[in-house]
């Protein structure tokens, strides 16, 4: 894993699972239709972190296997999620057997994977035709405050990688395993008081990474930034959502 999704969501979990937010339900419904995950469909939702995506799936009925590298997101999917198996494993090296599921999901995490890889393996666990979808939440910046916090926030990443600015696409263009299907947006309003943003703001990989002293100065910073605002909070975000089929 990279050293900084390793430390930075190994020690967050709990912010994670209160401060992030779910999926649209018509981004669900697409995905759903685009992957055939129907009650017959047995899904691997890889790098499952504390099963955000994962309970969605397990609502459409169809069987999930999650397999997730850090031991904290694991506990946490397994206290949201008993019946569903978990496993650890990586994007490189999947804890299942050839042609054992008919799609992959994987939600805000295919940017941190070796993506090629991650293609050849994601490949091999599917089977024959089996579908693979890739969703992102993105947050916005509209408001001026908001656009405020995503710039003091992203004043801190550096070279870490991000859905934007990772050559992820590259791999997929590049690979004679799979086809592309389709690519849809949604819109999402996730609301939040005070300390549900401080949580989504420590989730971030980086910023749990940081020194706790330095942490601590840019959650106070944070809290500064949103005195004013209305409550609850409104973050918009932009869904993305891409769909591929193995050849």
């Amino acid at each position: 894993m990279h050293r900084t999704a390793a430390a930075g969501f190994g020690s967050s979990a709990d912010a994670y699972e209160r401060g992030r937010p779910s999926y649209p339900d018509d981004a669900i419904a697409y995905l759903a239709a685009e992957l055939g995950l129907g009650p017959a469909a047995r899904i691997l939702d890889l790098a499952a972190g504390t099963g955000k995506l994962t309970r969605l799936l397990v609502e459409g009925g169809a069987e999930v296997v999650a397999v997730e590298p850090l031991a904290a997101m694991r506990a946490a999917l397994e206290r949201a999620l008993p019946e569903v198996s978990v496993l650890e494993g990586t994007a490189e090296s999947i804890p299942l057997a050839a042609g054992s599921v008919d799609a992959v999901t994987v939600a805000q995490a295919f940017h941190w994977f070796d993506a090629d890889a991650a293609i050849v393996e994601i490949h091999r666990v599917l089977r024959p035709g089996g579908g693979l979808g890739l969703i992102w939440n993105v947050m916005g910046s509209d408001p001026k405050w908001l656009a405020a916090l995503r710039e003091l926030v992203h004043g801190i990443r550096g070279s870490v990688p991000a859905y934007g600015v990772s050559p992820w696409q590259e791999a997929f263009r590049a690979t004679p395993l799979f086809r592309p299907l389709t690519q849809r947006t949604f819109d999402l309003v996730h609301e939040l008081d005070e300390d549900g943003l401080v949580d989504r703001i420590v989730s971030t990989s980086y910023v749990a990474a940081l020194p706790d002293a330095d942490r601590a100065r840019l959650v106070d910073q944070v809290r500064a930034l949103v005195r004013d605002v209305p409550r609850p909070l409104r973050l918009p975000y932009r869904t993305d959502v891409f769909t591929y089929r193995g050849t």
